[in-house]
């Protein structure tokens, strides 16, 4: 997809966002009349986690309820709206990125792909993720709780409603080693500090889980902490891997003066010091 040039009137990049956003409009419609015609299929597909918690049909399948005449609709309507998303992602992501990236000088543009290509594929781990490992520990610790309280409806619109929930939750969560990355490799926050302040971290880690939950499960918050600390451990050790590489780069072209932590102010203070002394002799 072509990518415009850096310098436009006003108008033309106004112009040259309608187009983007027509694409990703009309890419969403297209996903969303092909999805919805297997609605149904998706529908089974996104229950079969959970569908020993479910009632079935005389054919096998999961039956579940709907309140009123609109419910079906409306339940097949948002499986296609969000299955477009999920499916369109890459289409929409570029042509979010595509129109900023004019912008990027030439040293920052070599991390867009690479970029694109990570945020997708962690947005993807992370719905299969949840699908696999979330939902059906999740949706036992749920129905269990009924036990002496009375008995479950199970409602389409609220089950789909709530797996979606969860997948999108988890696939955005999963977005996290981009973040920690570029906060440690553009020097925003310190490699040191942000591994001496790991107690910090894990307990935001662990109230980030909370919050992107759709529940207030504690298994499904502990899986999601235990994900989020490996993912976070991991950005970590490739941010610490890059930086390894660029310092040892800085060094062989004589561009490196120390490094990018809490020690590089005393470092700057002995330059600064070395400096004065050097002045003074001449």
């Amino acid at each position: 997809m072509p990518i415009g040039p850096a310098r436009m009137p006003l108008m033309e990049h106004l112009g040259e966002l309608r187009m983007r956003l027509v694409r990703i409009v009309v890419v969403l419609l297209v996903g969303c009349c092909v999805f919805y015609v297997a609605a149904g299929t998706i529908g089974q597909f996104l229950l079969l986690p959970i569908a020993e918690f479910l009632p079935k049909g005389d054919d096998g399948t999961v039956d579940l309820q709907f309140i009123n005449a609109l419910d079906p609709f409306t339940v097949k309507f948002k499986i296609a709206f969000w299955t477009s998303v999920v499916a369109t992602s890459p289409v929409i992501l570029w042509q979010m990125l595509a129109f900023f990236l004019p912008a990027l000088k030439p040293s920052e543009r070599k991390w867009f792909i690479p970029t694109f290509a990570a945020a997708v594929a962690l947005f993807i781990i992370g719905t299969v993720f949840c699908y696999l490992i979330i939902l059906h520990p999740a949706f036992a610790w749920l129905t269990d709780q009924v036990t002496g309280l009375g008995t479950i409806l199970p409602s389409a619109s609220n089950y789909i409603d709530v797996i979606i929930k969860f997948e999108i939750g988890f696939g955005i969560a999963f977005e996290l080693p981009i973040l920690i990355f570029y906060l440690v490799i553009f020097q925003i926050v310190p490699y040191k500090k942000l591994r001496a302040s790991w107690r910090f971290v894990y307990v935001g880690l662990m109230v980030f889980s909370a919050m992107v939950t759709p529940d207030a499960n504690p298994v499904t918050m502990l899986l999601m902490f235990a994900a989020l600390l490996g993912l976070y451990e991991l950005s970590l050790l490739i941010a610490r891997i890059v930086l390894a590489r660029r310092i040892k780069k800085e060094q062989e072209e004589g561009t490196y003066y120390g490094d990018d932590d809490d020690d590089g102010e005393d470092s700057a203070a002995e330059s600064d010091e070395g400096e004065l002394v050097k002045r003074e002799k001449a």
